[in-house]
């Protein structure tokens, strides 16, 4: 492949991280920087990257500063910024006026973001563009031990500030929680709030369903403020230990105009660029689909749109570094995404429609595990790799409950 005139500059050294590396390498041939407070298991041993540690990269005082050093050091190509995670997102759209000195920024300003970030004034912007969501109340620290819920348990107990969250510890801390009942609400609200967590929660009514009635948009708009591309995924099973639920393990790539088209116009409409990732879930009882959330950044599991042949990478790149006309794409076609193996994905998963679809894409050769790169074989990282994906039976084991309440 011809080379690049730039180079993506990566932050975070997860899952997200090396799809959106693989993206890169599979699109351009180019071996993206990865930086990382440490170096976790999907991107170790890796060819198509090159990973460098900033232990203090996370700290908003440290932030600029290490990320200058990285643009001074390749100073010879022009330098795209992406965040792998929602705190490294939130850190570059604070800090965008000077990062935009060095790097190409493909994000919202920091007053867009404070619109949309935290989940109440999200869910105020739902109702102004007609998107349903679920049955919500805001808890506050001031308020938690009157608590009164105003809706039918179980519910959903989850923070409104996720990058404070992630940032606090406590006993039994989850990434969200069921409470089936008000001791158990009672006992949740306590326990977080004995951290250093201080901000909102959010209470939700739980809507029923099992993993296959969630649904993961990813979408990329144009520095023109124009959606460029597309892709809805209808997870088959998500993960389910206590860090790693309402994360997705297995998703089919699926579409429904009337919801893309609908997130497509609140997207031009409210100004946004760059990339965008909605949560969302099936309510059987009135067909809507419920909003949960938007994330600043490209999912977790994004790398599904690239296994069905839109290369996610591809189009912020050609839009914002080689300045490519890009039109709109909806993505159609079907492929299988995991990062499980088979025997959990087909024990666990509920949805036996999901299953049978998901044995055909497999035995047509339309499945794809990101961090399983043919082009980026070496024996350490299967090794590693191939022991990370085995501990998945022992993780189902013990966290899968078959009432989609872990």
């Amino acid at each position: 492949m011809a080379e690049q005139p730039f180079l993506p500059i990566l932050i975070g050294s997860d899952m997200n991280a090396y799809g959106m590396a693989r993206s890169f390498y599979e699109a351009y041939g180019i071996k993206p920087i990865v930086i990382g407070r440490s170096h976790l298991t999907a991107t170790q041993n890796s060819s198509i990257l090159h990973f460098e540690q900033v232990t203090n990269i996370n700290k908003q005082e440290n932030f600029v500063d290490e990320l200058v050093k990285v643009a001074k050091k390749y100073s010879h190509k022009k330098l795209l910024l992406l965040a792998c995670g929602d705190d490294y997102a939130k850190l570059i759209i604070k800090n965008k006026p000077e990062l935009i000195k060095y790097f190409t920024v493909p994000y919202i300003d920091e007053s867009l973001m404070d619109q949309i970030l935290l989940k109440e004034n999200f869910y105020k912007m739902c109702e102004k563009y007609n998107f349903s969501y679920p049955k919500t109340d805001t808890c506050t620290y001031e308020t938690y031990e009157s608590f009164d819920v105003k809706f039918k348990y179980p519910i959903i107990i989850k923070a409104s500030n996720s990058v404070e969250y992630w940032a606090c510890s406590f006993p039994g801390k989850k990434k969200v929680f069921v409470a089936h009942d008000e001791a158990e609400k009672t006992a949740i609200l306590k326990a977080i709030y004995s951290s250093t967590y201080k901000d909102h929660l959010i209470i939700q009514e739980f809507i029923p369903g099992d993993d296959s009635y969630m649904r993961v948009l990813n979408a990329y708009v144009g520095q023109d403020g124009k959606v460029k591309l597309m892709s809805l995924g209808n997870p088959i099973l998500e993960e389910h230990s206590p860090e790693g639920i309402g994360s997705y393990a297995a998703i089919i790539n699926t579409y429904d105009k009337e919801i893309m088209d609908r997130v497509r116009f609140f997207l031009e409409d409210i100004g946004y660029t760059g990339f965008a990732n909605f949560d969302m879930k099936f309510d059987s009882r009135d067909g809507e689909y419920k909003l949960f959330e938007i994330n600043l950044r490209n999912g977790r599991s994004s790398y599904y749109v690239t296994a069905s042949g839109h290369n996610l990478m591809k189009y912020v790149a050609d839009d914002r570094m080689l300045g490519k006309d890009l039109g709109l794409t909806y993505a159609k076609e079907k492929h299988l995404w995991m990062i499980i193996p088979k025997g959990v994905l087909f024990k666990y998963a509920q949805n036996e429609e999901l299953k049978a679809e998901a044995k055909r894409l497999i035995r047509a050769g339309k499945m794809t595990n990101s961090l399983f790169y043919k082009k980026d074989f070496n024996i350490k990282r299967w090794f590693k790799l191939t022991l990370n994906n085995l501990n998945y039976y022992r993780k189902y084991k013990k966290y899968f409950n078959n009432k989609g309440l872990s």
